[in-house]
């Protein structure tokens, strides 16, 4: 059977930073589209027939760009993708990843459709609001979008990475929503190890080396699949 270490905070810190060093290479604008095509992936093989839009939810820091990358690539794959992004970053790679989106037809909504309109009109939500770098109080908007949105929708929610307002090591202890989906980023974060749901791993391109420098366990990906099943009844969970 399948194990996999699951990361708390500094742990992921650690590994993103040192994917983004001179030995290995990486670059952020590099990591998030690795990290969205395995997303976007992910979410077609489980809703291949979806026919109503998605809507992406992303918010100010990587896990929101990630979010855009998904959607993207998802658009690609033949789905209609509508986005809010209520507070875009003003470094250079958000205008870009913002730019890739709405050339490819995605359109960005100047506020968040009411929970009928979703529960009428939409078929998913990709949360890609907030990553293992949260921490703190949630604040506005984003606090009513997770109360008055997330909390209360009817249709099924995709969480990138970690669902937003989760804590990343000790999980969901403030009595928020559980997304029906969530995938992964890279490994697994600790925060997540009690989620029962359908539970992915996404990102298939960790170098052999860094796995071995950072003590990493991960489980096999099937084929040239990007994504793997790390759900909890799949896998020992260290």
């Amino acid at each position: 059977m399948d194990s996999v270490r699951f990361l708390n905070r500094m742990e992921s810190a650690q590994l993103d930073d040192t994917l983004q060093t001179d030995k290995y290479g990486f670059r952020m604008e590099t990591l998030m589209e690795l990290a969205g095509i395995g997303s976007a992936t992910a979410i077609q093989s489980v809703y291949p027939n979806l026919k109503k839009k998605i809507l992406t939810i992303s918010g100010p820091g990587n896990n929101g760009g990630d979010g855009l990358v998904t959607s993207r690539h998802l658009v690609q794959y033949g789905y209609e993708v509508k986005a809010i992004y209520p507070k875009i970053p003003k470094r250079e790679l958000f205008h870009y990843l913002v730019k890739q989106c709405e050339n490819d037809g995605i359109e960005f909504l100047n506020q968040i459709p009411s929970v009928e309109e979703i529960n009428n009109e939409y078929g998913l939500i990709i949360d890609s609001i907030f990553g293992y770098n949260y921490r703190g109080d949630i604040r506005a908007p984003f606090n009513s979008i997770i109360m008055d949105t997330l909390c209360k929708v009817s249709i099924p929610i995709v969480s990138l990475d970690i669902p937003s307002g989760w804590c990343p090591e000790l999980g969901n202890v403030n009595n928020l929503f559980t997304p029906d989906f969530l995938i992964s980023l890279a490994a697994p974060k600790i925060g997540t190890k009690s989620y029962l749901g359908k539970h992915y791993l996404g990102g298939r391109f960790l170098p052999k080396e860094i796995i071995k420098e950072l003590n990493l366990v991960l489980p096999e990906f099937s084929g040239s699949n990007s994504y793997t099943d790390i759900s909890h009844n799949k896998i020992f969970q260290l």
